[in-house]
C-alpha cells in the first residue's frame, strides 16, 4: 500500500498515516467477506475517519491522501485505488500501469477534451481530482483480478517517482536489479533529478507457485476449489429438533396420529431452519473473487528494453557525481569502488550488454549517494565531544 498525503505538512502526514493504519486493519477484520468487498469497504472507512478528523480540527481541515492498495491472491492481483499514486506490473519487458490517475490531466484525456500530448502546458499536472479525506464519501476504483505468473514484479509508488522517472526507465531498472537494489536506485534517480526526499516505492515479486495462476490475459482467472466452511447452527435448534423428533415417534407408536402430524410438521420446520443456518456459512477463502473483470486496466503499457539512451543518462549522472565528490572538501569516498562499478558498466555498454550496463551504473550511483549522505550526516552531527579526566 502507498498513501501520499496532501495539505499542510502535518495534515498530509496525518492523513497518510491514518490511511496506512486503518485500511489494513479494517481489511483484516473482514475475513468472511470477499477480498474485493473487504478492500473497498476498508478504503471507504478510512476516508470517513480522515474526513471526520479533518472536520474536527481547523488545522487539519481539507487534509487528504492518495491510496493505492495491491492484493496478491491465488486468483490474481486486485487493486484498490484513489488518487494519482500508481501501481505497475512488470512481466518480462512489458510494464503495465494498472491504475488510472485521478488527475486533471488524465480526466481531460478520458473525457475527450484533450489527446495524449495535447494537454495545454498551463494545466498543472499535479492537480488531483480524487483523494481520501476532503469529502465525506469517495469513489474507489477496483481493478483486476490480473492473473499472476512467477517473476511478475509489482511497483507501487507516489508521484514523486512517476513524475521524474519515465515509465520505460522504471521497467528497465526493475528488470535489471534485485528488488531492494531496484527500490534504492529508483529513489536515487528521482532525487538526482530534483525529487523530494519522501519519494515512496514499494516492490513485490511473485516467487512461488502458491500465487502464480499461470494466466496471461484477463478472463483466465481460476476459481477457488477449496472446501466450504459451513455456518454454525444454534445449539437450541438441535435440542428442539431432538425433542420434537422423539415426541413425534412416541405419538406414532401410541397412535395419537393427529398430534403426531403436528409434531412431525414442527420437526420438519426446525430441521429446515437448522439446515439454512448450516448452509449459510462462507467459503474458507472469504468468498474470493468473481471471475468478472473489474475496471479497465491496464491503462498504459510500455515495452521496456535497455538501450543506449538510458545507459547514456546514467553514465552522465555517474560523471556528475564523480565531479561533485571531487569538489566537496574532506569527502571521504571509496573512489576505487565507485570507479570500478562505473568502469564495469561502461565495458558492458561497449559489448552492447545494456542490461548489465544499467545494473552497473545504478549500483555505482547508489554507492556514491550512500557515501555522500553518510559524509554529510557526520559533518552535520559535528565533532564528537571529548572526555577530560578531572
Amino acid at each position: 500500500m502507498v498513501a501520499d498525503g496532501m495539505g499542510a505538512h502535518a495534515a498530509g502526514e496525518l492523513a497518510s498515516k491514518m490511511a496506512t493504519d486503518f485500511v489494513p486493519h479494517t481489511y483484516y477484520k473482514s475475513p468472511d467477506e470477499s477480498p474485493v468487498v473487504a478492500i473497498k469497504s476498508a478504503i471507504e472507512d478510512a476516508n470517513q475517519r480522515i474526513h471526520s478528523r479533518g472536520q474536527s480540527n481547523p488545522d487539519f481541515r481539507g487534509m487528504g491522501t492518495t491510496c493505492s492498495v495491491l492484493l496478491l491472491l491465488p486468483q490474481g492481483a486486485v487493486v484498490g485505488h484513489v488518487g494519482d499514486s500508481r501501481v505497475y506490473r512488470l512481466r518480462g519487458n512489458q510494464l503495465d500501469q494498472l491504475t488510472f490517475d485521478h488527475s486533471l490531466v488524465w480526466e481531460m484525456r478520458a473525457s475527450g477534451r484533450a489527446r495524449d500530448g495535447e494537454v495545454p502546458s498551463y494545466i498543472p499536472k499535479n492537480i488531483i481530482t480524487r483523494s481520501l479525506g476532503p469529502g465525506e464519501a469517495v469513489q474507489v476504483d477496483l481493478e483486476g483480478p490480473f492473473p499472476l505468473q512467477i517473476g511478475d514484479t509489482f511497483l507501487l509508488c507516489s508521484d514523486g517517482l512517476s513524475g521524474l522517472v519515465e515509465d520505460e526507465e522504471l521497467g528497465v531498472i526493475l528488470g535489471a536489479l534485485p528488488l531492494e537494489e531496484a527500490a534504492q536506485s529508483l529513489v536515487d534517480l528521482a532525487n538526482l533529478r530534483g525529487g523530494p526526499d519522501n519519494i515512496t516505492v514499494v516492490l513485490a515479486r511473485v516467487a512461488g507457485e502458491e500465487l502464480a495462476s499461470g494466466g496471461g490475459a484477463s478472463g483466465s482467472v481460476e476459481t477457488s476449489t477449496e472446501p466450504v466452511k459451513r455456518g454454525v447452527v444454534n445449539p437450541y435448534l438441535w435440542i428442539a429438533l431432538g425433542v420434537l423428533a422423539m415426541l413425534t415417534l412416541v405419538m406414532v407408536v401410541t397412535l395419537w396420529l393427529p398430534i403426531a402430524a403436528i409434531t412431525g410438521i414442527a420437526t420438519l420446520l426446525v430441521a429446515a431452519f437448522a439446515l439454512m443456518q448450516w448452509l449459510g456459512g462462507s467459503s474458507t477463502t472469504g468468498g474470493l473473487i468473481d471471475t468478472a473483470q473489474l475496471g479497465r486496466g491496464p491503462h498504459q503499457s510500455f515495452v521496456c528494453t535497455a538501450g543506449t539512451t538510458l545507459v547514456g543518462k546514467l553514465a552522465k549522472l555517474s560523471d556528475q557525481l564523480r565531479a561533485a565528490a571531487a569538489q566537496e572538501e574532506r569527502l571521504q569516498v571509496e573512489m576505487p569502488r565507485f570507479d570500478g562499478l562505473a568502469a564495469a558498466a561502461a565495458q558492458a555498454a561497449t559489448r552492447h550488454d545494456y542490461t548489465s550496463s544499467v545494473r552497473g551504473y545504478c549500483r555505482a550511483i547508489s554507492f556514491m549517494m550512500r557515501e555522500m549522505h553518510k559524509h554529510r550526516h557526520k559533518r552535520n552531527a559535528g565533532p564528537t565531544p571529548k572526555t577530560v579526566d578531572p
